[in-house]
């Protein structure tokens, strides 16, 4: 297996350029051929993936959350692999997939894991890998990717911080699954295809990334005192248990709202309202750590080095 090492340096505030010689050094001991080829922006990411893919090569992303995406969409229809190594600051797919979120230690992950397909969110014709959020999610994200104040995953909780003075409740009208409409007046409409964003915020406690299924969560009006005490249980997931949040399992929504906003998905802006967002299941071969093996399970898996046996699903899933 020969890596295209598809690196952002200036990921999490340059955390990847650092990483960049440990890492390289990394891969060398394991064995693992490579090659680095710097971004200039996530269209030029996109290139890349795909000419590594042409030259029968893994794509390994090397940066945020966005850069990964990125990589993913550009590849997910040419029956290419995805590598994932942590270098930015939310770094929440790495997280869900239990990737160390050291980028030295994920390397171990691309030497020893196992390729299994996962699902991608889609809105309009954009893909994501995390979770697409409109509403006071926009304006937060907005703030997190402009401030030069907070470093790190603390900045899209100070980009809520921020946020929440200014904000006006918003009524939103969604159509899930091409049913009845609904109106919604309240703050945030997130449709999941994993669980976490925002550097570990659990927004979707049960979200899969192998269900063909996205779960849309809906924040619905409260008082603004409420509202800054539910965000802290979303670290823990805890905030659905809470009158006001309200969790719908579906393959697509329609959203629009009562004002202007920009959809946010891997913390990068992807759409203007109104949108629809869906699911592909299974659209992107992706890298992930080896399991135990289901016992009685058939068929081997094609690992990143060589057949392994095959893997339990990534989560539970629900009824």
């Amino acid at each position: 297996m020969t890596l295209s090492l598809i690196v952002n340096p200036f990921a999490g505030g340059g955390r990847a350029g650092r990483a960049l010689p440990a890492v390289r050094g990394m891969l060398e001991a394991l064995g693992l051929e490579h090659h680095v080829e710097p971004t200039r922006s996530l269209d030029h990411a996109r290139e890349l993936a795909r000419a590594a893919t042409a030259a029968g090569e893994t794509a390994a992303a090397f940066g945020g959350d966005g850069l990964i995406g990125a990589v993913a969409e550009a590849i997910s229809d040419t029956g290419g692999v995805l590598g994932v190594l942590p270098g930015g600051r939310g770094n929440d797919f790495a997280r869900v997939l239990g990737i160390p979120l050291d980028p030295r230690e994920a390397c171990g992950v691309l030497a020893t894991g196992s390729i299994r397909a996962l699902d991608l969110g889609r809105v309009n014709s954009r893909t994501f890998i995390g979770i697409a959020s409109c509403g006071f999610d926009s304006v937060a994200n907005r703030i997190a990717n402009e401030t030069r104040v907070v470093r790190g995953n603390l900045v899209y909780t100070y980009g809520a911080i921020r946020a929440i003075a200014g904000w006006h409740s918003t009524t939103f009208t969604i159509t899930v699954d091409g049913g009845t409409t609904r109106l919604i007046t309240g703050y945030t409409i997130a449709a999941a295809n994993s669980k976490f964003y925002g550097g570990g915020m659990m927004v979707a406690p049960q979200a899969t990334l192998d269900d063909g299924l996205l779960d849309l969560v809906i924040i619905s009006d409260m008082p603004k005192l409420r509202f800054v005490a539910l965000l802290p249980t979303v670290f823990k997931g805890d905030h659905v248990k809470h009158a006001g949040v309200e969790v719908l399992r579906c393959a697509s929504v329609e959203i629009s709202a009562s004002r202007p906003f920009t959809m946010y998905a891997d913390g990068d802006p992807i759409a203007e309202l109104p949108v629809t967002v869906s699911v592909l299941p299974g659209a992107i071969r992706t890298i992930v750590p080896t399991l135990e093996p289901v016992p009685g399970a058939a068929g081997p898996v094609q690992g990143a080095a060589g057949p392994v046996p095959p893997d339990p699903p990534l989560a539970p899933r629900r009824a």
